[in-house]
């Protein structure tokens, strides 16, 4: 809750990479030889770097190193040659894996936002908020606040990273944007801490990290999508492609969300982190789409496509995300790894 301490701990191990990675963080000054050797057979061996367990894992542990790292990990870790090396490694899979996703991208003539809004309108993937709004029951709903969770606590850090990256009216329309992220300079209305009530609500534990143990890869990928674009300048065009994605695509499917949840008997203090997303987002979608990104392609037309690009992965992490937990409950199975855990 509000003003609690974090306690974030190393999370399970799900293939050798991630088990040898997490024993060398916990006891070990440098990295084994095991880990490297891990990470050759990996590159070698992957098929789906998206969905990969073990992979994305590990890449999200080396990302959280920049975010609030460990409670058993030295911070020193964050910056390690070897270990950056190895992220390296797993980065090139996972953007290798999107560029294979989202195809080769093309740029027109019309202005960005133009272009956004018809990248937006050919995306042809499941909508996972009618669903949940029409036919989730309480069990589904949880299992995607699970999901969602390892993103949504952090809310809108991975983006943050790109803004020291920016200038100018880019630079201000971000820094607009985000600061309704963090609640306008209110921690109480901090997002993460209206999607934590939510979590609550529901019966989940809303610790940070707390169900990372519960969450399938899909979950991972998505974050290290944002955080590789926040965290590499060379990425920043894509960085705010894909905020501008989120925001331009948010708010129909927010009222959804929250149609859902008082469907179940839910009133609005439960469905606050919705509802507000559906004012915020209408607002925020001018002000991304032509304000954001207008001002950087105007600065920077040879990076149009990298934002485009980062629109389309936006597009596709939610369709992968989508697929997977609709998939699942049309099996008649859970979409998680295990049961999440319920708040105390």
């Amino acid at each position: 809750m509000l003003g609690m301490p974090t306690v974030m701990r190393l999370p399970a191990a799900r293939g050798p990479l991630s088990e040898s990675l997490v024993r060398d963080l916990a006891t070990r000054p440098a990295l084994s030889d095991r880990t490297l050797e891990s990470a050759a057979r990996l590159a070698d061996e992957v098929t789906d770097a998206l969905t990969d367990e073990d992979l994305q894992l590990s890449l999200a542990i080396c990302y959280e190193l920049h975010y609030r790292g460990f409670d058993e990990v030295d911070d020193a870790w964050e910056w390690d040659p070897e270990l950056l090396r190895l992220r390296a490694i797993l980065e090139q899979l996972h953007l290798s894996a999107l560029q294979e996703l989202v195809g080769p991208v093309s740029v027109t003539d019309e202005p960005i936002d133009v272009q956004l809004t018809a990248t937006i309108a050919a995306d042809d993937g499941p909508s996972l908020s009618r669903f949940m709004a029409r036919e989730g029951d309480l069990e589904q709903w949880r299992e995607y606040l699970t999901v969602r969770s390892v993103y949504h606590l952090k809310e809108g850090d991975p983006h943050t990273f790109a803004i020291p990256r920016l200038s100018g009216r880019t630079k201000a329309a971000m820094v607009e944007i985000q600061a309704d992220e963090y609640g306008g300079g209110s921690a109480a209305r901090m997002h993460s801490e209206l999607f934590g009530g939510l979590m609550r609500d529901l019966g989940l534990d809303s610790g940070y990290g707390a169900l990372w143990d519960d969450a399938p890869a899909v979950a991972f990928s998505n974050v290290n999508t944002m955080s590789l674009f926040g965290l590499h300048r060379r990425w920043r065009g894509a960085a705010l492609g894909h905020l501008t994605t989120v925001e331009m695509t948010s708010s129909e499917p927010s009222r959804r969300y929250s149609s859902g949840l008082r469907r179940l008997g839910f009133d609005e203090s439960t469905t606050v982190f919705y509802d507000e997303h559906v004012e915020a987002d209408a607002v925020h979608e001018q002000i991304a789409s032509v304000d954001m990104c207008g001002a950087f392609v105007a600065e920077n037309p040879e990076l149009a496509a990298d934002v485009l690009f980062g629109a389309r992965c936006s597009l596709a992490m939610d369709g992968l995300a989508a697929k997977h937990l609709l998939g699942a409950w049309e099996a008649g199975r859970s979409a998680l790894r295990r049961e999440p855990s319920l708040a105390a």
